[in-house]
């Protein structure tokens, strides 16, 4: 598996990122994951919806917080046509127990705790000295097309939120 040596910081200090990053405008690798009742998730499990997928290092830090609730926000006003996925190594009882003190209810947390970490892998998101995801946010169209990627080069940082919900809006399946 391929190494990104200081592909992204954290707190200043380069880090390596594992896997190789998705390029625009090609298929967006399936994976599984855990949601927060147990249950395994397959990107594919969206098809035909516009998928927001954001992954951070932990929901129990303030940035992530951050991030997390802004997207839960804006999920509300993307209607149904639109599903927003955040990817972290939480447990799914932490992620679980950490959107019910939220009151997080428009988005879905999933898991990528187990072995393989396949999410993290694909994608080219494991931060190898620190073994967290690195933060990211991806915009993946109805027929399983990465049309929109952000790698947020410092891990303390939040995304550019503007840019991704522009992106998923122009890519929503216009109503027959």
């Amino acid at each position: 598996m391929s190494e990104r040596a200081g592909a992204v910081t954290f707190k200043g200090a380069p880090m390596t990122l594992v896997g190789d990053e998705v390029p625009v405008g090609s298929a967006a690798p399936d994976f599984t994951a855990t949601a927060t009742d147990m249950s395994a998730r397959k990107l594919s499990d969206y098809k035909g919806k516009t998928v927001v997928l954001c992954s951070v290092p932990s929901l129990d830090t303030p940035v992530c917080d951050t991030q997390t609730r802004t997207f839960n926000e804006e999920a509300a006003k993307l209607g149904d046509d639109v599903v927003v996925l955040t990817v972290s190594l939480d447990l799914p009882f932490a992620q679980n127990r950490w959107c019910g003190a939220a009151g997080v209810e428009n988005i879905e947390t999933l898991s990528d705790y187990k072995g393989n970490h396949e999410y993290a892998t694909q994608y080219g998101r494991m931060i190898k000295e620190l073994e967290l995801l690195a933060r990211s946010v991806a915009v993946i169209d109805q027929n399983g097309i990465l049309v929109h990627s952000q790698l947020v080069k410092e891990v303390a940082e939040e995304p550019d939120y503007a840019t991704a919900l522009e992106a998923a809006k122009a890519v929503v399946a216009p109503k027959s």
